[in-house]
């Protein structure tokens, strides 16, 4: 009798622990089930964020880029728009059949000192050209167009302000600065010399390269920052009253998202 019973409890005991067994297995499988399915969920969440942000990024641009298109409407010949954030340069950027017309007039087409800011004349959009040598007054007295870009001949100026931002029809993109430096329209007959004014399109690897070269030996300072064929370049350039016919320039390179 008590070998019956002594059987019994252990046959209760072996169905316990068995018992004990399962529901720990299930509760794990629960557990499991409930773990993936929040990461999914959380997943999703993240990427619904990601798409939202992407959206709006977007939509920024867009909205950026429709303004343009709504100036172009009034003229045909404004090609981008430029902006240096914490600067007066906010404005639109022409482009004529010529390099003077836009030197004394504004984006409308009326008669202006302070003129507008102008794309070279000779940049391909079709290429595209490598080089946007962009062309703005720097007159005495005038806080308008390019008078500010001088700012940069403060190395902490520079690093206040390292881009630039360039909206045209196909893209909103900023460029950062890669050189800072001062020139002068050259004579003819001075040979040896770095024309930047004449550069636009780098018709292999060795002119891309010399350009930036030049541009960062001639810099101001020491910039990081630096650009390798086929990269797009910006350069801005205006007068400057360091010496007879003097010229300052920004050369910079689209950053590539």
């Amino acid at each position: 009798m008590k070998i019956g019973r002594r059987y019994k409890e252990q046959a209760k005991n072996k169905v316990k622990i068995l018992f004990v067994i399962i529901l720990i297995i299930t509760l794990v499988l629960i557990s499991l089930e409930i773990y993936k399915r929040n990461k999914k969920d959380n997943n999703i969440l993240i990427q619904d964020i990601a798409n939202d942000n992407s959206k709006a990024e977007q939509n920024i641009k867009t909205e950026r880029m429709t303004k343009l298109e709504e100036l172009q409407k009034e003229n045909s010949d404004i090609v981008a728009w430029i902006e240096i954030e914490g600067t007066n340069i906010n404005y639109p950027v022409l482009q004529g059949a010529d390099n003077s017309y836009y030197m004394t007039h504004n984006y409308k087409k009326e008669k202006s000192k302070d003129g507008s800011l102008f794309l070279d004349k000779d940049y391909n959009w079709e290429l595209p050209s490598t080089n946007l040598l962009i062309y703005g007054h720097n007159n005495i007295g005038s806080k308008e167009m390019f008078a500010s870009l001088l700012n940069y001949q403060d190395e902490n100026f520079y690093k206040e302000h390292p881009k630039i931002r360039l909206t045209t029809n196909k893209e909103d993109v900023e460029y950062e600065i890669i050189a800072v430096f001062k020139s002068r329209v050259y004579y003819k007959s001075e040979k040896d010399v770095f024309r930047y004014y004449y550069f636009i399109n780098a018709e292999n690897e060795q002119e891309f390269n010399e350009y930036v070269q030049e541009s960062k030996k001639a810099s101001l300072y020491n910039i990081d920052a630096t650009a390798e064929y086929g990269d797009r370049l910006l350069t801005l350039s205006t007068c400057s009253y360091h010496t007879e016919d003097g010229r300052f320039a920004v050369v910079a390179r689209r950053i590539l998202e």
